[in-house]
């Protein structure tokens, strides 16, 4: 089996690289751009692999696409590469549109015409599996969870262009007959994970010492789910699942964000004692422009179709995260060293009004 991964130098992007790689045997060609969130030490573990090979290519880049088609021959193609953290699109949409929505529209066309020119029978090998997120399907209320038919409500920049994408793949699909699945997650969390995004954030600062920023009352709820788990799921949505059909892949494991962070303080003191407890460094900030309340999957359609489980919950799969970060400073530090933990996405202040 031969899987060509982009954006396969990421976050989730490596966690199902070394999945592919190690776990399932499969030869994989990995293209990725390299982006700030995109790190090649994150391959540390496959390189040197017979099986593995990795292209410095942006998406965008049609005839970069096209010749890594043409010389890798994929059987298969998991999209993952994505401008990814909703804050950076608040103050910067353009990368998002060029990336998730150029790039992805670029990538399918180059499918399209590799796809175009196999036989029937690698025709009928062929897949495309688009992966999103729960972001597209807006804000929750208290109660309710997002199913497969849930409207499309994006609040940001980046979730509106995620579901302009979902939108080309799925017309990809159903216009030119190509053999493409997408897939919507909740949020991710886990190793490698670039730390701008809560729970590395917390992590680190919480490591170092340092003030655990906490956006508006902390009151907004995530479904979180171990990133290895996702990687699995994808796995089998693309041997397995329907062409056409869309899937949500949720670790049913709803927490408050001030409850993720509490419970990110309790297992670094117990892992690593400090002279104070870590919950007394929260601070409550501005919440972030377009905040949804609430995001919650129903992975029903992927559990009870394709028999896929998250075999981590909620406190298992944390233990897992604060452990690899307090034992692989080596990949998180030089991180540190070019994005401190800042904060991202705060608009400027309204310049007085005229006429």
């Amino acid at each position: 089996m031969r899987v060509l991964v982009t954006g396969g130098a990421g976050f989730i992007g490596s966690s199902l690289v070394h999945y592919l790689v190690i776990e399932k045997g499969y030869e994989v060609l990995t293209v990725d751009k390299l982006t700030y969130a995109g790190n090649l030490q994150s391959l540390k573990l496959v390189d040197g692999r017979q099986n593995h090979r990795f292209l410095k290519a942006d998406i965008c880049d049609r005839r970069a696409m096209d010749e890594a088609f043409d010389t890798f021959r994929p059987d298969r193609v998991m999209h993952l590469a994505a401008e990814s953290h909703v804050d950076r699109s608040v103050t910067g949409a353009q990368a998002f549109v060029q990336t998730n929505v150029i790039g992805t529209f670029t990538l399918l066309e180059a499918a399209r015409t590799y796809y175009g020119k196999l036989y029937a029978e690698a025709q009928g090998r062929f897949r495309f599996l688009h992966v999103s997120t729960d972001e597209v399907y807006g804000s929750l209320g208290d109660e309710g969870l997002f199913t497969e038919t849930t409207p499309y409500d994006p609040s940001s920049p980046y979730s509106a262009s995620k579901a302009a994408s979902d939108h080309l793949a799925k017309a990809w699909e159903r216009t030119y007959k190509m053999p493409i699945v997408v897939s919507n997650c909740s949020n991710n969390y886990g190793p490698y994970h670039f730390p701008e995004k809560l729970i590395p954030l917390t992590i680190l600062n919480a490591i170092a010492g340092k003030d655990l920023p906490v956006y508006g009352k902390g009151e907004n709820v995530r479904d979180w789910l171990y990133v290895e788990d996702h990687a699995r799921a994808l796995d089998v949505i693309i041997e397995r699942g329907r062409i056409g059909e869309t899937y949500n892949v949720g670790g049913r494991n709803e927490r408050r964000n001030i409850d993720v962070v509490r419970r990110i303080c309790s297992v670094l003191d117990e892992r690593s004692p400090s002279t104070k407890p870590r919950e007394e460094l929260i601070r409550f900030v501005t919440d972030r422009p377009g905040h949804d309340a609430r995001y919650a999957i129903d992975a029903t359609k992927l559990e009870n179709e394709l028999g896929w489980r998250a075999l981590e919950n909620f406190d298992t799969g944390i233990g897992k995260t604060v452990d690899w970060y307090l034992e692989n400073s080596w990949w998180w530090e030089p991180l540190r060293d070019r994005y401190a933990g800042e904060r991202l996405g705060v608009l400027p202040a309204a310049s007085a009004k005229v006429g």
